[in-house]
């Protein structure tokens, strides 16, 4: 294979990744509205299987008991790592947590969501790796490629760990914010990786600084909102659990000040987004990538406005749970891809594209 074809190659798998890494979070969004979680009890395969049961009775009489074992174990050995970096009180309370000896009952949607996420997420690690692999094409052009393409398979590894920890230790508040902050991460570089391949390194700014300084800006301040809106979803939860699931529609009113923060971010999101819209067309001509992608931007932006409103007035349909938090990550890709695009080569054809 011959090095344009390779690279080639590499951006086609790259454009894949990154659409998969989309649909996972996406099918997170899923498992979580859902509450599908422990639909497997165990990991990495699913009531010990590689393709799940389809009914309890191809399970062992007693199923419940040993997958409350086993996730038990499991939080023993992260409360004394917990130990080891200081957090002490925290695993106190993991161990001291007695819903975590509470069993699941089976059941079948909740299994097979959970194990269709799961699908999801080792397609999408075998991508990453097939990335890295090809990424040894730019060793002579763009070392920082190969560096970023294999630091991201070990992150999606150290992921799809943390996510097994998320669902054992009953969704940890902090550790559910920084699963969805690793997806982004993991998201950003391969966008990175994608964008430099295409570009072959040959950068050149072609806007006022002003714009790019408001465009980092304007991500930053999304990456906070995508912050708060998981914070908002972790008090709703906590709230979920103290009321033993009830009073439903009166979750969001009982998450406090987190979700007046969210809501108040989503305006300052709003109005910045406008400014920089506004910057951005008199800096490009309208057929530019950077004016396409900020009214995908835009777009995105009114929708989860939509979906907002739907899970503060509509008693948080599960629909509206997963399909909030895959555009808030779909703005987050389209803002990060355009202040990449604002440092691009004009003389390479395609670039940033």
């Amino acid at each position: 294979m011959g090095i344009k074809a390779s690279g080639n190659t590499f951006i086609k798998i790259n454009l894949i990744t990154i659409i998969l890494l989309f649909v996972l979070i996406l099918a997170g969004g899923v498992v979580r509205s859902t509450g599908s979680g422990m639909g497997c009890p165990d990991w990495p395969k699913c009531f010990g299987r590689y393709i799940p049961p389809t009914s309890i009775s191809e399970l062992p009489a007693n199923y419940k008991q040993a997958y409350v074992d086993k996730r038990l174990a499991k939080n023993q050995r992260f409360a004394k790592m917990l130990d080891v970096f200081g957090y002490s009180q925290l695993a106190m309370r993991i161990r001291n947590d007695k819903s975590i000896l509470i069993p699941e009952d089976f059941n079948t949607a909740r299994t097979w969501t959970e194990y269709i996420n799961r699908l999801i997420g080792a397609i999408s690690g075998v991508f990453l790796l097939l990335c890295a692999v090809y990424s040894f094409k730019y060793r002579r052009t763009q070392k920082l490629i190969i560096f970023l393409s294999i630091f991201n398979v070990f992150l999606v590894g150290f992921q799809a760990w943390l996510g097994s920890i998320v669902v054992s230790t009953n969704l940890v508040a902090w550790i559910v914010t920084v699963h969805m902050l690793l997806a982004l991460a993991i998201l950003a570089i391969s966008i990175s990786t994608y964008h430099m391949a295409k570009v072959q390194g040959r950068y050149k700014v072609t806007v006022k600084p002003m714009v790019a300084v408001l465009t980092l800006i304007v991500l930053a301040i999304s990456i906070l909102q995508i912050t708060f809106g998981t914070e908002v979803r972790e008090k709703v939860d906590a709230v979920a659990t103290h009321l033993e699931g009830s009073y439903r529609d009166s979750w969001v009113a009982k998450a406090g000040d987190i979700f007046t923060q969210h809501r108040d971010v989503a305006v300052i999101v709003l109005i910045l987004n406008v400014v920089l819209y506004a910057l951005i067309r008199r800096s490009f001509n309208r057929h530019a990538i950077q004016q396409q992608l900020m009214s995908f931007t835009f777009l995105m932006i009114m929708l989860q406005i939509i979906t907002g409103i739907f899970l503060s007035y509509f008693a948080l349909p599960p629909f509206a749970q997963a399909t909030h938090i895959v555009l808030a990550s779909l703005m987050f890709g389209s803002q990060f891809y355009l202040l990449l695009n604002l440092f691009r080569s004009e003389n390479v054809q395609g670039a940033g594209q």
